[in-house]
């Protein structure tokens, strides 16, 4: 009769010790989002610069129509993204790739699918001036904020002490102030890294459990899960032309090495369950699908049913909590303000 008791107990301490290594071997891979916003280098935050970056995030007039904001293909509410294969840029052009997440892309090691941009800082400026994207020419930015009375004396607080503070470079310091605040902390999975081997559910910690084994972690690993390497889409076995179009080589269209054709800038799988459609075409719109064509593509594996269930349940505890963000009164216009051009 007493051997039921033990028996139940060297299960139980069997089954712990393999969640302990499983945690272990997670926090060797993984670091928990920080709770606070990380520093960027060379360009301290400020409450006046954070105003500053927040309004013109939020503000459509960075864009030649006056139609389109930071927000218009990063959207806070949809988790970061615009919900849209390719976004619907100037005069309802479409850009050539996914828009990938703002949330906690103060992580990734550099910006857009092809790291073209080192930073936040460089990536603000590249859709303003994009000709597909915000439309703005160069010169074009820095007049139209100088002409809202209201934007001259937000740069000289958040940029005291330079003599013509409103300029390009200071408006894309400053919308990377903000955007380095966009981060989500506190996921399940950020949870289970620091020790609570609850946060995660039966069948999560059997996906976390079969994403390091089958091989995922390779690429998708650190704090953002991704984004901080990069890898060819297809290393195995490479997907269709609607997933992998031919004219779309990658980084190679930025270092021109022949070794970068079709590779990529790992994505982040933080809050992946909020931000399809997948890839850098988008066109993917299921979770399970991007799962089942990675493992093909990737590592050469055809997931069961059963694993692709269970992967994308691990991929459910990678949302945390999403920002908190009141709406910015944006200074108006006057008489002499540059006009929305058509």
């Amino acid at each position: 009769m007493r051997i039921f008791p033990i028996v139940i107990f060297l299960a139980w301490s069997a089954q712990a010790a393999a969640a302990g290594s499983l945690m272990s071997t997670a926090q060797g891979l993984f670091k928990p989002i920080p709770l606070t916003p990380p520093a960027l280098p060379g360009n301290a935050a400020t409450p006046a610069k954070l105003a500053l970056g927040k309004m013109l995030y939020f503000d459509p007039r960075l864009s030649a129509s006056h139609a389109i904001s930071c927000n218009s293909c990063h959207n806070v509410g949809l988790g970061g993204v615009d919900a849209e294969e390719t976004s619907i840029g100037h005069r309802w052009q479409r850009g050539g790739r996914n828009a990938p997440t703002v949330l906690n892309a103060v992580f990734n090691t550099a910006q857009f699918w092809d790291g073209r941009a080192k930073d936040l800082e460089e990536q603000a400026g590249g859709p303003m001036l994009n000709p597909i994207e915000m439309a703005s020419p160069h010169a074009h930015v820095a007049a139209q904020l100088a002409g809202i009375p209201g934007y001259v004396t937000a740069f000289q607080r958040a940029f005291p002490g330079e003599s013509d503070p409103v300029t390009l470079q200071n408006a894309q310091k400053a919308i990377a102030v903000f955007e380095a605040t966009l981060i989500t902390p506190d996921a399940p999975f950020d949870r289970f890294l620091r020790g609570d081997a609850a946060a995660l559910s039966p069948v999560q910690t059997a996906g976390l459990q079969l994403f390091i084994t089958k091989g995922c972690a390779a690429c998708h690993n650190g704090i953002n899960v991704g984004g901080d390497k990069y890898a060819p889409f297809g290393v195995v076995e490479k997907p269709g032309a609607e997933l992998l179009p031919p004219g779309d080589k990658g980084r190679f269209m930025v270092t021109k090495t022949p070794g970068d054709e079709y590779v990529f800038r790992v994505p982040t799988l933080r809050n992946i369950a909020l931000t399809a459609p997948y890839f850098h075409t988008g066109r993917a719109w299921d979770l399970r699908q991007a799962v089942a064509v990675m493992g093909v593509s990737q590592l050469g594996a055809q997931l069961t049913a059963d694993e692709i269930d269970k992967v994308t349940a691990f991929l459910d505890s990678l949302t945390g909590e999403q920002p908190k963000i009141v709406y910015p009164q944006l200074p108006p216009g006057v008489a002499s303000t540059p006009q929305p051009q058509p």
